[in-house]
């Protein structure tokens, strides 16, 4: 069997795989597969950009019948209360390409919050997201969270030079 990318698969349900396959799109995800929604089943799709990889369920209005989504109104954000993280290289090119596009969508860009760059864009059907730029996330770390001293300097530095790149725009 070939080893999967991760253990851990992150499903959005979303009303329609269009808008998605265009703002995903958009943050350099390409469908990888997509069964499509017909009168007897739901549709099913899977993007992936790098090393992330996001499943989308339904595609139609029928999404709002989910046996456990239902009992929510159909207005209700999606993903409340839930951050999804994608790291990825490339953050600031990745800043500059969609800015203009969904510059009313994105938030708390290359702030200085926990020692590497990111920024966090809300997507079309009120997921949150984080995109970082990738380093190691488990040896780069004390178990306090706060970086190993070796790699604290090279964090710094980095987010210097991003918000010299960016200036919070493009």
């Amino acid at each position: 069997m070939k080893k999967q990318l991760s253990d851990v698969i992150c499903e959005l349900h979303v009303p329609s795989f269009e808008v998605a396959k265009q703002f995903y799109g958009d943050l350099g995800f390409n469908v990888l597969w997509e069964r499509k929604p017909t009168e007897k089943t739901k549709g099913y799709m899977v993007m992936k950009r790098d090393q992330s990889v996001l499943c989308f369920y339904c595609g139609t209005n029928e999404v709002y019948d989910h046996s456990y989504f239902k009992q929510f109104p159909s207005e209700t954000k999606r993903g409340y209360a839930v951050e999804i993280v994608i790291p990825i290289q490339g953050l600031e090119l990745l800043y500059k390409k969609i800015y203009k596009k969904y510059s009313s969508q994105i938030f708390s860009a290359f702030e200085r919050r926990f020692y590497y760059p990111d920024f966090r864009i809300v997507d079309p059907f009120g997921f949150y997201l984080r995109f970082v730029e990738k380093y190691n996330w488990v040896d780069t770390r004390n178990p306090d969270g706060s970086p190993k001293p070796e790699y604290k300097k090279e964090a710094e530095m980095f987010v210097e030079l991003m918000r010299k790149g960016t200036n919070k725009q493009s």
